[in-house]
């Protein structure tokens, strides 16, 4: 594609933003205090002179200027094409000092006074930089490597993008944090299976809530504390295989209404509340803590024929302080009461905290296979601290035994008390927070 076509896609991308920004009636200001973001990156994503590394901060921009359903998919496909614009030309510098070389003396490309071509990305936003000025000289054969991996991260990332629309309005299903997929969902451990099955209430593992898992195996029931890598395909050829996989989802919305967080923010800051779909990648962006309960959900699925027990989850606390003195924010209003849900309760208040079953749900243990999913529901709640802690699911088949530790992408869970926290709530067809009466 010629650069001409290039820059008119990202020009077709940054003028849908400023016509978002002028409907809106928001000065630059006002816009970016509500995106969390800085005047500056803002006015640079509307002039064009930058393109946003991710498009969470673009939905977030749409929402606050209440763009249609038809704007935001217009929007996600113009910058999904100026994203790809930001991939070609990275690879043409990254060709560009693959012939020139360096001049060998600080590392920097030949050159270096033509016109940039790369989008740079806003100082406030999470990037990886591939920059020619950090190859170490004489090193042609490994500069080109680095440069070749840059370039397909880049394309794997455009890839990701045209896969895993960002459905903020909940049509779509999460792409994945840590920026949080849905034909697959992402597993614990190993690859998923193609046989992978969406849960109870029809919605498959987010890919922006993958569970850690570090396994530990034995025979006869003595726990050898092996490991094995996360990207090793589970229940392979390999005798260490763990033979299960384990999908996350850290909030789980029995309804709009029944997900809160406390946000360090003041009303102003935070953008619109997100679906269950965008929950991860919300949470993240505003370090946001569940409040007062959280619902998490796992999806354990066998990797062969074999039949593999799950002997029993537990919950582990990792650490227990104060509550947050933070605000409270609903993701929905207008609901009416709940159904209880099958589920697994945890009192994360309690001494020794274990995880107990509720509305029907019967104990452990389980039995799964590649064909034989279970899907858990798990209610961690909290009146009096801010809590952080984690899962560890013990399992067994045949001989084997181990041990899945489970949590929130690397990090564990967090669930904080929210009595006498100042709440908002976000009115359908609103602008802006509005203050929840007592």
């Amino acid at each position: 594609m010629s650069g001409a076509t290039g820059a008119d896609e990202t020009e077709a991308f940054a003028r849908l933003l400023m016509e978002l920004k002028d409907r809106s009636g928001l000065s630059y200001g006002t816009l970016a205090r509500r995106l969390h973001m800085s005047t500056s990156t803002l006015h640079r994503y509307c002039n064009g002179t930058a393109v946003p590394v991710e498009y969470a901060p673009v939905e977030r921009l749409a929402r606050v200027c209440r763009a249609t359903p038809q704007e935001l998919v217009e929007l996600h496909r113009h910058w999904i094409l100026a994203d790809a614009v930001r991939g070609r030309r990275a690879e043409q510098v990254a060709g560009a000092a693959g012939s020139d070389g360096t001049d060998g003396s600080d590392g920097s490309v030949k050159g270096a006074d033509a016109p940039a071509t790369d989008v740079q990305p806003p100082v406030d936003e999470p990037v990886v930089v591939s920059s020619p000025s950090l190859v170490p000289p004489r090193r042609p054969r490994r500069r080109a490597v680095l440069i070749a991996v840059a370039a397909v991260a880049v394309v794997a990332a455009v890839v990701l993008a045209v896969r895993l629309p960002f459905g903020g309005d909940g049509s779509g299903d999460e792409p994945a944090a840590g920026d949080t997929a849905p034909a697959t969902g992402t597993w614990a451990a190993g690859k998923p299976s193609a046989s992978s099955s969406p849960d109870a209430k029809g919605r498959k593992p987010s890919a922006s809530a993958t569970a850690s898992v570090t396994p530990s195996e034995g025979t006869g029931g003595a726990s050898n504390g092996g490991e094995q890598g996360a990207d090793r395909p589970a229940g392979g050829s390999s005798s260490g295989a763990i033979p299960l996989t384990v999908g996350t989802r850290p909030y789980v919305y029995d309804s709009p209404c029944s997900q809160h967080f406390l946000v360090n923010s003041e009303p102003e800051q935070v953008g619109p509340p997100a679906s269950e779909p965008d929950a991860p990648r919300w949470a993240a962006a505003y370090g946001a803590v569940s409040s007062g309960e959280q619902e998490v959900a796992l999806t354990v699925q066998g990797t062969g024929q074999e039949t593999v027990v799950l002997e029993a989850l537990h919950v582990r606390v990792l650490t227990k302080g104060a509550p947050l003195a933070w605000n409270d924010y609903s993701m929905g209003v207008g609901c009416g009461g709940g159904v209880g849900t099958k589920s697994f309760d945890i009192d994360l208040d309690n001494g020794s905290p274990t995880v107990t079953a509720k509305n029907g749900q019967r104990e452990f243990p389980y039995k799964v296979s590649e064909s034989d999913p279970e899907v858990f529901y798990v209610f961690a709640r909290s009146k009096a601290h801010d809590v952080r802690w984690d899962l560890t699911l013990d399992w067994s088949s045949g001989s084997r035994r181990g041990t899945v530790h489970i949590d929130n992408a690397g990090t564990p869970f967090r669930t904080s008390a929210d009595v006498d926290r100042p709440g908002y709530d976000y009115p359908l067809g609103g602008s802006e927070w509005i203050k929840r009466e007592s």
